[in-house]
């Protein structure tokens, strides 16, 4: 509006125009669609868009005209139909939107910067005369629909106010009279007759009486336009963020946990101490189908200018790994218990620090009493070296003094109690798993959690650390569809023809110096998602260790290796796997090897995998250390 010199009465027109082209504009990143085709379920037609608030020419249908006088009227672009293919223009002449498709429009006139800069065109449009009568009133043969311009529209357009963005000090000309009329013109709104049924009061009715009948095409129509207007472009620096509301928002709620938990204080600043700055990370936050549900800003701490031994001390924070996950769903289908999930909100604040650490104050949030103030930590943010060890002590102090012991092995599990009357907890950073034969003691866990930290109690257990969990009477199964599909999008092998394996049986791969080279950075992604998915996948394991070799030179042949690995996870995007209730809880373990498989320095590859009765837990693929002399000696090395 600002570029094109309108006044705000056109604001509505320009939310709708804006809703309206974002929907069949805007690709969501995860889907790779526009909202209009993740509803309609085909690719918009953009063919048609135009300037908002250019110059424009709607054909005259209403007056007669001499062949020698114009068939077109001045009017200015201001958005598309909800109900038609037509065109909304406004009409200057009449002072009405009209909705048209006979319209040719002029965009080449904000091509040139002097023209985009003057008003004098909106001016010289706006200030011809025009009927006090509403369009509505006006003869017509034309099937167009009309649609009377507001009062506050015309006064607007009329008014000589500071902020209008034509010249204040110029007043309205007519184009046939070159004299000064300073005379403000405004319609009055027509009082339209209401004519309602004896049996339906108008108390009766529901919404605004002058509204039309509104049929379920309308209702889908005006759906579709306001579905999607959510900016879903991140903030990169903070002055950009500090422009839109809803971002200053969400650093007010982060600056406002700090505050709730106590974590900083603000002094002068200390003299002979490191200050580490601080900068804001937005994020918006989305759901299990990739719908933006919020906007976050973190506010993190610059933990790169931190000092070792000054700043910080120990950072190492233990973290459970993806075969502990594994073994405990395992678990619990055997001991036939249902696995709760639970993470910490503004889990590092939590933690309580042992050194001196001093953080410059949040940019845009500046004490105006104590601009040369810093702030001095009294728990961890965010970005510090220290902040997540500093939570996990926090943490596992607060299980230990209610009861809880830490397992021997694996330093995240925490235990309490013995057979059926023992609680399981599995903690990984912020996320916690937990669960028990008696559902009591589940319910008691989360309230001590609840009595020191504030929890997001998710309930069971359905998604986490990208594995799909399905708990069943039967058993729990494990997959990665989601995550599956979603990497068939992103490399664009959503239609790709299905492979039956994911290795060739007659395909050797080798260095291929001769080969044509590939993205190495495509490639690499490849294969680290491909890793990722091994966590459900033991199937993939071998051809995607075998595809990972050739990471630092990688060629088409070996890029086609890997393309075949996704084409096989297109057939089975839906395999899973089982942990049946009704099996034994035995541990065997698989191994096996072959001879000089790999082709580039002859080495041989060990594969095996360990069981929990008929669960499988973990499984490995990789090339041995040493050259084996034989087969025997290999499958030796192997075991």
């Amino acid at each position: 509006m600002i570029h094109v010199g309108l006044p705000k009465s056109f604001w509505a027109e320009a939310v709708n125009t804006a809703c309206f082209t974002q929907n069949r504009s805007l690709i969501h990143r995860i889907h790779k669609k526009t909202p209009y085709e993740m509803l309609k379920d085909r690719k918009p037609d953009v063919s048609f868009f135009h300037v908002f608030g250019c110059i424009c020419y709607i054909l005259n249908q209403r007056d007669p005209r001499s062949k020698f006088e114009p068939k077109a009227d001045k009017g200015i672009f201001v958005g598309y139909s909800s109900i038609s293919k037509a065109f909304r223009v406004f009409h200057v002449n009449r002072q009405c939107v009209e909705e048209s498709i006979h319209v040719k429009f002029d965009e080449e006139s904000y091509t040139d910067e002097k023209v985009s800069h003057s008003p004098s065109i909106f001016q010289e449009l706006l200030s011809c005369p025009f009927d006090e009568s509403p369009c509505a009133e006006e003869k017509s043969d034309s099937t167009d629909p009309i649609i009377p311009v507001p009062c506050s529209l015309s006064q607007d357009i009329a008014a000589t106010s500071a902020d209008n963005p034509l010249d204040a000090n110029d007043s309205i000309e007519a184009e046939d009279s070159p004299e000064t009329n300073n005379v403000s013109v405004s319609i009055p709104p027509e009082s339209a007759s209401v004519i309602v049924h004896r049996d339906h009061p108008v108390d009766r009715i529901i919404g605004n009486i002058h509204d039309g009948v509104r049929t379920r095409s309308s209702v889908l129509n005006n759906f579709c336009m306001y579905v999607n207007f959510v900016s879903m472009i991140l903030p990169d620096k903070v002055h950009t963020a500090l422009q839109d509301a809803d971002w200053i928002k969400a650093m007010q709620e982060e600056l406002n946990e700090f505050e709730r938990h106590k974590v900083w204080t603000l002094i002068p600043i200390p003299s002979g101490k490191t200050i580490t700055g601080t900068r804001w990370v937005y994020r918006n936050k989305v759901d299990k189908d990739g719908i933006i549900t919020r906007n976050k800003a973190r506010l993190v701490a610059q933990g790169f200018t931190q000092i070792e031994s000054i700043d910080y001390g120990e950072t190492f924070a233990p973290v459970t790994r993806i075969e502990a996950i594994r073994l405990f769903l395992a678990y619990a289908s055997y001991m036939n218990f249902i696995v709760y999930q639970m993470d910490v909100k503004t889990t590092f604040l939590h933690g309580v620090l042992e050194e001196e650490v001093f953080l410059n104050q949040p940019p845009g949030f500046v004490d105006k009493d104590h601009p040369d103030y810093v702030y001095r930590l009294d728990k961890a943010v965010y970005g510090l070296k220290q902040a997540p060890r500093a939570w996990y002590e926090t943490l596992t102090s607060y299980l230990l003094e209610n009861g809880y012991r830490r397992g021997a092995i694996n330093n995240t599990l925490f235990i309490k109690g013995k057979g059926s009357d023992m609680v399981l907890v599995q903690i990984y950073v912020d996320d916690i798993i937990f669960g028990s034969p008696n559902e009591t003691l589940s319910k008691e866990f989360a309230e001590i959690m609840s009595k020191r930290f504030e929890m997001s109690m998710m309930g069971k257990m359905t998604f986490f650390l990208g594995l799909e969990v399905q708990q069943q009477k039967t058993g729990i199964s494990i997959c990665q569809s989601k995550y599956i599909s979603d990497l068939l999008v992103k490399y664009s092998l959503s239609d790709c023809k299905p492979a039956s394996t994911p290795v060739s049986k007659t395909d050797k791969l080798h260095a291929d110096p001769t080969g044509t080279d590939v993205n190495h950075s495509l490639y690499r992604g490849m294969i680290g998602s491909l890793l990722y998915l091994t966590a459900s996948r033991p199937d993939i394991m071998f051809g995607t260790i075998l595809c990972a070799r050739f990471q630092a030179n990688p060629k088409e042949s070996h890029l086609m290796a890997v393309k075949r690995i996704f084409r096989y996870l297109k057939g089975t995007q839906n395999l899973a796997l089982w942990y049946p209730r009704d099996s034994a809880f035995e541990l065997y373990g698989y191994t096996d090897s072959d001879y000089a498989g790999c082709n580039l320095d002859k080495k041989s590859i060990s594969g095996g995998c360990h069981f929990l009765g008929n669960r499988l837990i973990s499984w490995s693929s990789k090339k041995q250390t040493s050259v084996a002399i034989s087969t025997a000696e290999a499958e030796y090395v192997a075991a």
